[in-house]
């Protein structure tokens, strides 16, 4: 045997040994990720060919269940909600975020307090958020009108109000940036100080240094948080749900707040139609797949990368 045949049988075994040892350390994951995800998955997309109640075996009904998606009315409400919130959400979310990112950028002292300050609430389990939101935007008592009326405003009916339920959740969902603006604010501490430098020299000002440098060079940053935060959005759940359906709520008006999550959490677990809700959790996900496909291929174009196009 020639000596650069037992090298390469010498490199492959390594290799091979490294690839084993890999697939050991990972392997908690892999099974984790078969059980819990990859199988229910599956699971769903059979279920949602049946008529099933967790009671009773599933009975095969074929595309019945889809069939009934685009009869229930509930379901374009629902669409049109969470349709509605995502779009005013994401963008506040954006804007509060990277403004307070540029804050703490430009900060020089206390910078980590006031990093760890923003982020604390993130920590706020969402249930928490929910009840908060009836105590702050309570159109009779809350806190938001009463500041407001310091000011001589009558603040609208944000918890009964059908026009003013989706602007509170969102104002309630800015609670929760602190996770993105630890982001951004990593993004900024990588952009070049010479370009600033460059910028100064030739009299631009904050604004215009903000605009043609700042904001290109963590687009990729931006554009990362505005899919992760649609794909949030779309499925928002757990704060509406205790806002608005928690059990014994009778006070405050829903059909506002009834994200898609909602109407799939009541199909499921309230009326034990399983297959109509594995269906529903089918064209949840297509939207989502295709919504994020058309930011895509439209956004990017706007996101710069240093290495060029990845």
């Amino acid at each position: 045997m020639s000596r650069s045949h037992t090298k390469v049988s010498f490199w492959r075994t390594m290799r091979w040994k490294d690839t084993r040892a890999a697939l050991l350390f990972i392997s908690p994951w892999i099974i984790g990720f078969l059980i819990f995800t990859a199988w229910p998955v599956i699971n769903s997309a059979y279920l949602s060919l049946t008529d099933y109640d967790v009671i009773n075996d599933p009975s095969f009904v074929g595309f019945d269940n889809y069939k009934q998606l685009f009869e229930d009315p509930k379901v374009g409400l629902a669409l049109w909600n969470t349709a509605v919130f995502t779009a005013m959400s994401v963008p506040a979310h954006l804007v509060v975020s990277l403004a307070l990112a540029l804050l703490l950028n430009s900060a020089t002292k206390a910078t980590g307090f006031f990093r760890t300050a923003f982020f604390l609430p993130k920590m706020t389990p969402p249930v928490a958020i929910g009840i908060l939101l009836l105590m702050l935007f309570n159109g009779q008592n809350g806190l938001i009108n009463g500041f407001l009326g310091l000011f001589g405003i009558d603040g609208p009916a944000w918890t009964t109000d059908p026009d003013w339920i989706k602007p509170g959740l969102v104002l309630m969902s800015l609670w929760t940036v602190g996770s993105s603006i630890v982001i951004i604010l990593a993004a900024l501490r990588g952009v070049p100080q010479e370009l600033y430098d460059s910028a100064l020299v030739d009299g631009a000002g904050w604004w215009r240094r903000t605009l043609r440098i700042t904001v290109p060079m963590i687009s990729p940053t931006l554009f990362f948080l505005f899919i992760v935060n649609s794909i949030n959005a779309l499925q928002s759940f757990t704060e509406a749900y205790t806002a608005f359906f928690g059990a014994g709520n009778t006070t405050y008006s829903n059909d506002a707040a009834l994200f898609y999550a909602i109407y799939l959490f009541q199909q499921a677990f309230e009326f034990l139609h399983m297959g109509y809700a594995s269906a529903l959790a089918w064209l949840l996900f297509i939207v989502i797949m295709a919504i994020t496909g058309v930011q895509m291929l439209v956004t990017r174009r706007y996101v710069h990368y240093e290495g060029g196009k990845p």
